[in-house]
C-alpha cells in the first residue's frame, strides 16, 4: 500500500509497440527463389498507385475490344443470314425516280435465264403489280423483288420500312425528275435502308460517250448520294453483277425496325366469324385474317399485338408454320429419299407433305390488352371521411385564412400573385366567361381582319379604276383588240383555282407575316374587362427561373392518357430486353399468323395490291400519351403552317391523323409555344398518340381539300412526356404618355382602373430593354404611373408578358385516306408568252 492510502495501477501497455530488427543470419532467399515460390502471384501491396491505374487502363481497353469484337461478330452474322437458307430471302424494292424510266424493264432482265436463277413467279407478294421471288445457287442466296406503285406514296414508304434493299432507277441523262426528289425527301427523312443506283440506255450510245455519259450523272447524283456507284442494267451481265452487289453490300441499320418484328404479307386469306347465337351466319365485318411471310427483325412472340400500318392494333390467336416455299436446294435428293428444304430450329418448318405445323399458341392470361386509354371514374377524385384531427387541422386553417376574392376557375397556386386591393367593387362571378385558345386566336385575327378588308377592297378598287381606264383608252383609241386568246388562256389557269383555298392562305400569310413583326401582341379588348378576357394567364418573374407546376389544372383528357414514372429508362429497360429475346417464333422463318378480329377492309386493300405490312409491338405500345417530335420545315414548303392544324403523321410503322401544338425547343422545364412553324429553327410538335419508343423517323403532311398530301417538315421523335409544360405568351403593350426621369405616364394599355389593379404585380419591360412596375392607377380611364430602371424614350413601347399552360387537341384518326396519285397532281398550263403580252 501506498502513502496516503492510494492504491498503485499497474503498467498498461499502449497501442505502439517496440519492434526490434531480426538478426541477420544471411541466409536470405534471393528474388528468383520468391518468384517461384509465388509462382508469378504479386501481392497487392507490391503494386503502386501508379501501377494499379495502368492495369485499370488496360483491363478497360480488354473489355472495349471485346464488346467491339462481339458487336461485329453479330453484324456479321446477321449479314451472312440475310438471304441465307438460315435467314429471311433478301427484300429488293425497285422504285422508279423518273416518269420516262420502267422500272419493269429492270426486273424483267432480273428474271432472264442468263442471270442462272431459279425464278418463282408464284412466291412475291399476291396481288402486287410485279413481284416475284429469286433463288441464285451460284450465290447461295434468294432474293423477293418487289415493285411498289410509285403513284401510292404511302405504299412506297410502307414497302421502304421493311425492304433490306432499294434500287433506283434513274434517268440516263436527268437522274430524277421533281416527283423522284419529292420520293427522296421523304426516303432520307424517313430512314434509307442500304441501296443501289441502276441506269438503263447506256449500252445504246456510242463507245465513246459511254463512259462521259456515266461521268455526268453521277456528278448529277453526288448531291443525294456522294459515295453511290452506278449500276447499268442493259444486259444479263450487267443483272449479275447487280445481284452480287446486293448480296454483299453492307447493311443500313434502321433503329425504329431493328427493335421489332416486322413481317411483309405475301399470301394471305380471310375468314368471317360466326354470331354466337347458332345462326351460324357472319358478323358485322370482323373475321380473322391469316397472313403468311417471313418474319425479319427480332422474334414474333404471340402474347404481343401487332401493328397493321394504316389500319390499326389487333391480337394474335396463333401462328402456324407452313413449308418454306422459297427454299435454297444445294444438292439433288438422293435415291429413296425425300427431298429437304429449307430445315429450321426446332422443327419450324412444315414437313415434306406441306403439312402446316402448330408453332404456338396465345394464352388469354399473357396476352396483352387492346386497350388504349385509361378507364376515366368521375368519383376517383372523392376522399373518404375525415379523421377528427384533420376536421380541427381544417378549421384552424379556415380561421386564419385571408379571404380574397378572385375570377372564376383561379386556383390558389395562380392567386399567390393577386393582391389585396385588387377587387373594389364587387361583381358576380356567375357572368366571368371562361375562354380558351380559340377566342385568342380569334383575337389575333381581329387585330389584322380590318387591315385585310381594307387592303382587299383597296385592291378590287385599284382594279375597277384600271378596267375603266382601259375602257376609256379603247373608246378613245377606237381599235378593236380580239382577246379571245387571252381570255381562254386565263380560264384554263383558273380552272383548277379555289377561290376560298386562296383566300384561307391570305389570311395565313398576312397572320404569320403579322406575327413575325409583332410577336404574341394583342390588343387589349374595349367591351371586356382586361382581368376577365385574360384570367386564364399570369405574370412571371423570370420565364427561365419561375415555379411552374405541372401536375396543376390538368385537362380532362389528361385522364385518358398514360404516363411513365421515368421514360428514359423505361426505354431502355425495354429495348434490352427485346434485343435478349430468344423466344418465340425466330427471324427467318416462313409462318403464318393469324390475326383476330379485323375489319374486312384490310383484305380488301391487299386485294388491291397495296402493301401488308405487321410489326410486332413494344410493351405499352398500344397506350395513348402525350408525344413529342422535333421536326425541321422542309424547304419545298413556302405556305405557313399554325399550331393545332390537323396534319399527317408517320412516325415509325404508324401513320395517324392530329392536331399538334408547337414550342421551342431548349433544355428548361418550360417551354414558350410558337403560333407558327418556325422555317428557320427546329420546332416541337406535342400531340396525343400511342406511345413510340425513339429513335422513329418523323413525316409531317398536310392534306389539302382536294385530296393532296404535301410535306411539310421532317425529323424524328424525341420523347413521351405529358409534364412538358408548354407555355402560351400574349404581350400588352401601352405607349408612354409623359416621361420623367424615372418614371412615366403609361396609357392605351388598359381601359379602366380596375383592370390596372388587377395586373399590378406584375412586371413591364420595353422593346428598348427597360423593366419596371405599374406604381398607381391615374384616373379611371386606363392611365397608369409606372416606374422604370432607367428614363424611357419617347419612341419606345411598354409591354406586359402574360402566360397560360396550353395543351394538345383529341383529335387522334388512326385511319388516314391515300393521297392523291402525282399524275393528277400537275399545276395548271402555263400562259403563253404571246398571252402575257
Amino acid at each position: 500500500m501506498a502513502a496516503g492510502g492510494e492504491q498503485q495501477q499497474a503498467h498498461r501497455s499502449g497501442a505502439y509497440k517496440q519492434k526490434n530488427k531480426q538478426h541477420k543470419h544471411g541466409k536470405h532467399r534471393s528474388k528468383g527463389e520468391i518468384g517461384r515460390e509465388n509462382k508469378g502471384k504479386v501481392a497487392v501491396v507490391a503494386l503502386t498507385k501508379k501501377h494499379r491505374k495502368e492495369m485499370r487502363k488496360l483491363d478497360r481497353k480488354n473489355k472495349a475490344n471485346q464488346l467491339r469484337r462481339n458487336k461485329k461478330d453479330l453484324v456479321l452474322t446477321e449479314k451472312r443470314k440475310l438471304g441465307s437458307r438460315d435467314g429471311p430471302p433478301h427484300l429488293v424494292a425497285v422504285i422508279a425516280l423518273h416518269s420516262g424510266v420502267d422500272a419493269g424493264a429492270v426486273t424483267k432482265i432480273l428474271k432472264g435465264e442468263g442471270v442462272g436463277g431459279v425464278v418463282h413467279e408464284d412466291q412475291g407478294v399476291t396481288g402486287a403489280m410485279d413481284s416475284f421471288g429469286l433463288v441464285l445457287l451460284r450465290f447461295k442466296q434468294r432474293f423477293i423483288f418487289y415493285r411498289p406503285d410509285t403513284d401510292d406514296l404511302h405504299s412506297l414508304l410502307d414497302v421502304a420500312k421493311i425492304a433490306d434493299s432499294l434500287v433506283f432507277v434513274l434517268e440516263s441523262t436527268e437522274g430524277w425528275d421533281s416527283y423522284g426528289e419529292y420520293c427522296l425527301s421523304c426516303l432520307f427523312a424517313q430512314g434509307l435502308p442500304s441501296h443501289a443506283l441502276v441506269c438503263q440506255g447506256v449500252a445504246d450510245l456510242a463507245v465513246k460517250k459511254r463512259t462521259e455519259s456515266r461521268r455526268a450523272l453521277s456528278r448529277l447524283v453526288e448531291s443525294r448520294f456522294p459515295e453511290a456507284r452506278l449500276f447499268p442494267v442493259d444486259s444479263e451481265q450487267d443483272a449479275t453483277l447487280l445481284l452480287r452487289h446486293l448480296s454483299a453490300q453492307k447493311q443500313r441499320r434502321l433503329g425504329f425496325r431493328s427493335h421489332r418484328s416486322h413481317l411483309l404479307a405475301q399470301k394471305a386469306t380471310y375468314i368471317p366469324n360466326t354470331s354466337q347465337n347458332g345462326t351460324g351466319g357472319p358478323t358485322t365485318g370482323l373475321g380473322t385474317l391469316c397472313v403468311s411471310g417471313y418474319i425479319r427483325g427480332r422474334p414474333m412472340q404471340v402474347n404481343r399485338l401487332v401493328h397493321i400500318t394504316g389500319h390499326g392494333d389487333f391480337q394474335l390467336s396463333q401462328i402456324d408454320a407452313p413449308a418454306d416455299p422459297l427454299p435454297i436446294v444445294t444438292a439433288a435428293p438422293r435415291p429413296g429419299k425425300p427431298e429437304r428444304d429449307v430445315e429450321m430450329m426446332d422443327g419450324a418448318d412444315g414437313d415434306v407433305n406441306g403439312n402446316v405445323r402448330l408453332l404456338m399458341k396465345a394464352d388469354p392470361e399473357k396476352r396483352e390488352s387492346l386497350q388504349a386509354e385509361a378507364e376515366v371514374d368521375p368519383m376517383e377524385g372523392e376522399q373518404t371521411w375525415p379523421t377528427e384531427a384533420e376536421l380541427e387541422e381544417a378549421e384552424e386553417a379556415r380561421k386564419n385564412r385571408r379571404v380574397m376574392k378572385v375570377p372564376k376557375g383561379t386556383s390558389d397556386y395562380q392567386a399567390t400573385w393577386i393582391s389585396d386591393d385588387a377587387e373594389q367593387e364587387e361583381e358576380d362571378d356567375d357572368d366571368i366567361d371562361s375562354c380558351d385558345d380559340d377566342d385568342d386566336d380569334e383575337m389575333m385575327e381581329d387585330m389584322y381582319g380590318d387591315n385585310e378588308s381594307q387592303d382587299a377592297g383597296s385592291e378590287w378598287a385599284s382594279e375597277g379604276d384600271d378596267d375603266d381606264g382601259e375602257e376609256e383608252e379603247e373608246e378613245e383609241g377606237g381599235e378593236e383588240i380580239s382577246s379571245t386568246g387571252r381570255t381562254g388562256a386565263h380560264q384554263k389557269y383558273d380552272q383548277d383555282m379555289n377561290e376560298a383555298e386562296e383566300g384561307e392562305g391570305l389570311r395565313r400569310y398576312r397572320e404569320a407575316r403579322a406575327n413575325e413583326m409583332f410577336p404574341d401582341e394583342v390588343d387589349t379588348p374595349l367591351d371586356i374587362p382586361a382581368k376577365t378576357r385574360f384570367q386564364k394567364f399570369r405574370g412571371l418573374k423570370s420565364f427561365r427561373s419561375s415555379p411552374w407546376d405541372p401536375l396543376e389544372n390538368l385537362p380532362l383528357d389528361y385522364s385518358r392518357i398514360y404516363q411513365f414514372q421515368n421514360f428514359e429508362h423505361k426505354r431502355r429497360r425495354i429495348l434490352a430486353d427485346a434485343a435478349s429475346e430468344e423466344e418465340g417464333a425466330m427471324a427467318g422463318w416462313y409462318v403464318t399468323l393469324h390475326v383476330v378480329d379485323v375489319p374486312f377492309s384490310v383484305m380488301e386493300s391487299f386485294q388491291t395490291g397495296k402493301p401488308l405490312i405487321l410489326v410486332s409491338l413494344l410493351p405499352h405500345e398500344q397506350k395513348m400519351s402525350v408525344m413529342h417530335m422535333l421536326v425541321r420545315q422542309h424547304p419545298s414548303n413556302t405556305e405557313p403552317i399554325k399550331s393545332k392544324e390537323d396534319l399527317v403523321f408517320q412516325c415509325g410503322f404508324r401513320r395517324f391523323r392530329a392536331s399538334a401544338i408547337f414550342s421551342q425547343h431548349t433544355s428548361a422545364d418550360k417551354h414558350k409555344m410558337e403560333r407558327f412553324l418556325c422555317p428557320d429553327a427546329p420546332t416541337v410538335m406535342s400531340v396525343y398518340a400511342p406511345i413510340t419508343y425513339p429513335t422513329a423517323g418523323v413525316l409531317v403532311f398536310k392534306q389539302r381539300d382536294n385530296g393532296m398530301q404535301d410535306l411539310v417538315a421532317t425529323g424524328s421523335l424525341l420523347s413521351c412526356d405529358p409534364r412538358r409544360v408548354v407555355l402560351k405568351r400574349i404581350v400588352l403593350s401601352g405607349h408612354p404618355f409623359k416621361i420623367n426621369r424615372r418614371s412615366a405616364v403609361v396609357r392605351y394599355m388598359f381601359f379602366n382602373r380596375d383592370d390596372i389593379l388587377w395586373f399590378k404585380p406584375v412586371e413591364l419591360r420595353t422593346k428598348w430593354g427597360r423593366r419596371g412596375h405599374i406604381k398607381e392607377a391615374l384616373g379611371t380611364h386606363g392611365h397608369m404611373k409606372c416606374v422604370f430602371d432607367n428614363q424611357l424614350r419617347s419612341q419606345d413601347t411598354v409591354l406586359m408578358n402574360l402566360y397560360k399552360r396550353v395543351y394538345p387537341r383529341w383529335t387522334y384518326d388512326p385511319y388516314v385516306p391515300a393521297p392523291l396519285p402525282w399524275v393528277k397532281r400537275e399545276q395548271p398550263p402555263a400562259l403563253y408568252d404571246s398571252d402575257m403580252e
